[in-house]
């Protein structure tokens, strides 16, 4: 680990407060715009993001400042799961003020932080810290390689572009698709989602009311949350598959979003996974939305990219995860499906 790493003269840091949100999005939005071009954030999900249960601005973000004041560096670092076998650290520093130590300084200071919370985690298991970019951004990965990370794995974000109306969804006839009420069905759609990821790599099983908190806060507080995108398969009693969807992309609002597509192991090979891919697609293209976006691990271990391929889905873009050994051991994330069993 880099050590006695210290800011430029004149420049400062200290942790974030909530009413920094505003301007550390525009210094996100500075970044992906230079990288990108285009801005992938905005105020009201970053405060939600910022709130996350467990998360402790005080100890876990860190705010660089030039001499005349103006925020160039941001770290975030979320230790929020139980135990906390791999936090995931985030930051990006302007592309006006790169190559001035701040961002060796910002990563320096995260993996100091998660390296606090390995005494929380029970001797023998593994701990890593985890970063994921998009790789255009070659200052940040170049950054990860010189501190010791490594490229472990491949997430795409993938579009759907319709110049027609969707097929219209099949569903197995034993299925029935009921409208969501928030009221009656939040804690069942979570246990189903909890149990359609337990096969998605990088699950770790957390207690239900931990788990709930997160997830309700997590989808809820989205200022493109609306609960009749909420697709829900039901079979008797029991849900069968979810499709979770929102009113817009966060970095595109042209295209509507799905952000949870998961489907039961009983239920799984019957076409339950497309019918409600088609059923978002057709709800979409109604509301006048001719693009819908989502984001897969590339190595699916359920085979989540070829269901989307199939349905006309193509690769948008994509995002590499690194991670950094800080104590080796037993790995408790799923990373295969006889790990899931």
């Amino acid at each position: 680990m880099h050590a006695n790493i210290s800011l430029p003269q004149g420049f400062t840091s200290r942790p974030a407060r909530l009413d920094d949100a505003e301007m550390t999005v525009r210094l996100i939005n500075a970044f992906s715009n230079h990288y990108y071009h285009m801005e992938e954030a905005n105020l009201n999900n970053f405060l939600r993001d910022w709130q996350t249960p467990g998360h402790n601005l005080k100890t876990d973000t860190k705010l660089v400042f030039s001499p005349e004041g103006k925020l160039v560096g941001y770290q975030d670092v979320f230790s929020t799961h139980t135990p906390p076998v791999h936090p995931w650290v985030w930051g990006c520093v302007h592309p006006q003020f790169e190559n001035l130590g701040i961002g060796t300084y910002l990563l320096t200071w995260a993996e100091t932080r998660a390296r606090q919370e390995v005494p929380k985690v029970p001797d023998g298991l593994r701990v890593s810290l985890l970063a994921g970019i998009d790789e255009r951004a070659l200052p940040a990965k170049q950054l990860l390689l010189n501190f010791g990370f490594r490229p472990t794995r491949q997430s795409y974000k993938m579009l759907l572009e319709m110049s027609d109306a969707p097929p219209k969804p099949k569903f197995p006839p034993h299925i029935q698709l009921k409208p969501y009420d928030p009221e009656r069905d939040a804690a069942a759609v979570y246990r189903a989602d909890d149990d359609a990821f337990r096969d998605h790599f990088g699950f770790i099983e957390e207690p239900f009311e931990e788990g709930f908190q997160k997830f309700t806060h997590h989808f809820t507080q989205d200022e493109a949350y609306d609960p009749s995108l909420w697709f829900i398969a039901w079979d008797g009693d029991e849900i069968a598959g979810i499709c979770l969807c929102k009113k817009w992309a966060e970095d595109d609002k042209d295209a509507g979003y799905i952000s949870s597509l998961g489907v039961r192991r009983p239920w799984r090979h019957q076409g339950l996974g497309s019918a409600l891919l088609y059923q978002a697609f057709n709800e979409f293209y109604k509301r006048g939305k001719r693009k819908v976006a989502l984001e897969v691990d590339a190595e699916s271990l359920t085979g989540a990219v070829d269901l989307y391929l199939k349905v006309g889905m193509k690769v948008a873009r994509r995002f590499t995860r690194y991670e950094k050994e800080l104590r080796p051991g037993k790995e408790i994330i799923v990373q295969s499906l006889e790990d899931a069993s």
